[in-house]
């Protein structure tokens, strides 16, 4: 074995030996640094008291999306005896939301007879009657919407006196102080870096484990010197910004944004199964490619990811399947965000050439205006790669000039094999439709048309949404979907490059630190959360005399 070989070895056992069973939390008290453990520590209120007229109050996000917020506001909604129907049937709704479909009829009938009839312990006497009727009457269709109404009035409640209430109750002290700790800084010195993964354009992306948490992520790193050169500024930030504002199981997050003396750092969410592109060509060469429902099953999660982005005015013009990371048990995520395109208020379309060679929509090549259907045509070649091993405008390993590959999405049509069904090979001819007006995508802010399409005819897409539709492929726990580290290449040093101060606040506004839902998602799931939030220190504050809440 060559050196080269021998320290992929090395890097691959350390790497696999962090990760634990392939999910970075098996026992992760063991995986901590305890020195930097020791620093997460909640102030004494006093400290964390003025937060209160600097952050956003707002009920969707303090109770709702963050996840640390919504725990300690149903406890406070537990605490108190007439928000406590309130709060259990919000909490029952969403498990009804998520359990599998066998399972929901025997659900409605209990929350029916837990909270929607008069004179139980638990009735919910701020729904209307007529709401009440209706899911009476029709639980045993199991509609997904059967308790929408439910639970936008028990939202509506809960916005109103039990919102104004915590806001004054020690629950409220203790968010505050979670999110004094949020805000905290964060650097190089909390992280441990294991092998690299990978590269892009301007640095290395490598595994990494929060030393406090002992939380897995992947940092991908940006060397400011290439950045400056390379006029990669605009692209780094606007990727950081979107990253920093998506939340969705089908878009990797980012936990974390950083500098370093020479790097900007994004730590955002592993994905240990690799990318779809090696997956396709390098874990079966000789049988190169997928099966159609493999592919389906990604394709479907994709789409959903893309929904999402759309729905918040995002055109991703990158999609491909190097950037579709697998994760521990073979669900994918969309990730590499830097060609994004954030869409104004009332714009509707954009113009630019981003994308890559063989990916790109006829009208982007164009240099015409173009909207979100650009990305249903890079779906379409992603598709179709998945199940053919080759473009449809470019075959892998073939010798051609670009333009010519453009000539060719202008004008020809895929050609397909008897790998395609008819449902499959009829759903990237939609994809792949020239006309951008005559193309399958969003549609009056959803892809409801796509979703409806023969193709995805076993998906259940509810069951996606939650993430308990079973992959029809799990990674192997042993194993890197990584290049061998000599093969992932290196960047040569970059040299004649100067910062002056515009340069240095770009940095600092790119250094941002802990991001919010991820964040707290780390703290939950790691069991911190837990850790520092014993309950009974909740209705007591902190001795005066202490400068940090001692619950360690």
């Amino acid at each position: 074995m060559d050196i080269g070989g021998l320290q992929t070895v090395v890097a691959n056992s350390a790497y696999i030996s962090a990760r634990g069973s392939f999910d970075g939390n098996t026992n992760v008290q063991m995986t901590r640094d305890k020195k930097f453990r020791a620093k997460l520590k909640l102030p004494h209120i006093t400290q964390s008291e003025t937060l209160k007229d600097k952050i956003d109050l707002e009920f969707e996000s303090i109770c709702v999306k963050q996840p640390i917020g919504k725990r300690l506001f149903q406890e406070y909604l537990e605490s108190v005896a007439e928000y406590k129907p309130a709060n259990e049937i919000w909490k029952d709704i969403e498990t009804y939301n998520t359990i599998e479909d066998e399972d929901r009829v025997q659900k409605a009938q209990n929350i029916i007879s837990k909270y929607l009839e008069s004179g139980t312990k638990l009735y919910c006497s701020f729904l209307e009657e007529k709401s009440i009727l209706r899911v009476k009457e029709d639980y045993q269709n199991v509609r997904d919407d059967l308790f929408a109404e439910s639970e936008e009035a028990t939202v509506k409640f809960l916005k109103d006196a039990p919102f104004e209430n915590y806001k004054e109750s020690m629950y409220f002290d203790r968010f505050l102080q979670w999110k004094w700790l949020e805000a905290q800084p964060i650097g190089e010195e909390w992280f441990l870096d294991f092998r690299v993964l990978g590269k892009g354009g301007f640095g290395e992306v490598s595994a990494c484990q929060m030393k406090a948490t002992g939380k897995l992520y992947a940092c991908k790193k940006l060397n400011k010197k290439r950045l400056k050169k390379r006029k990669g500024y605009e692209g780094t930030i606007v990727e950081k910004r979107i990253l920093a504002r998506v939340h969705s199981r089908f878009i990797v997050s980012l936990a974390y944004a950083f500098q370093t003396k020479e790097e900007l750092c994004l730590v955002m969410t592993i994905m240990n199964g690799g990318d779809l592109r090696y997956h396709i060509y390098n874990v079966d060469e000789n049988n190169p490619g997928f099966g159609e429902d493999r592919a389906c099953f990604y394709a479907a999660q994709i789409v959903c990811g893309m929904e999402h982005l759309h729905q918040n005015k995002i055109v991703y013009r990158d999609l491909k399947p190097e950037n579709v990371l697998l994760d521990n048990e073979g669900h994918v995520r969309i990730s590499d965000l830097g060609l994004a395109v954030e869409l104004g208020e009332n714009q509707t379309k954009t113009k630019g050439y981003a994308g890559t060679p063989g990916f790109m929509a006829p009208e982007l090549l164009k240099s015409e205006e173009y909207d979100y259907s650009v990305d249903y045509f890079t779906l379409g070649v992603t598709v179709y790669e998945m199940i053919a091993a080759k473009g449809p405008f470019r075959t892998r390993g073939e010798h051609v000039e670009n333009k010519e590959v453009k000539r060719r999405i202008l004008n020809d049509p895929a050609s397909y094999t008897e790998k395609f069904s008819e449902p499959c090979k009829a759903f990237c001819e939609a994809l792949l439709e020239k006309d951008p007006n005559k193309r399958v995508g969003f549609k009056n802010g959803n892809c409801d048309e796509l979703k409806a399409h023969s193709f995805f005819k076993d998906i259940n897409w509810r069951k996606l949404n939650a993430g308990i539709l079973p992959p029809p492929f799990t990674p192997d726990s042993k194993t890197v979907y990584a290049k061998d580290i000599q093969d992932v290449g290196a960047f040569s040093t970059v040299k004649g490059v100067n910062f002056d101060d515009p340069d240095k606040e770009f940095f600092d506004e790119f250094s941002t630190g802990n991001i919010t839902i991820p964040w707290q998602e780390e703290m939950i799931e790691t069991g911190l959360f837990g850790e520092l939030n014993v309950r009974d220190s909740i209705l007591e504050p902190p001795p005066s005399k202490s400068g940090v809440c001692c619950i360690a």
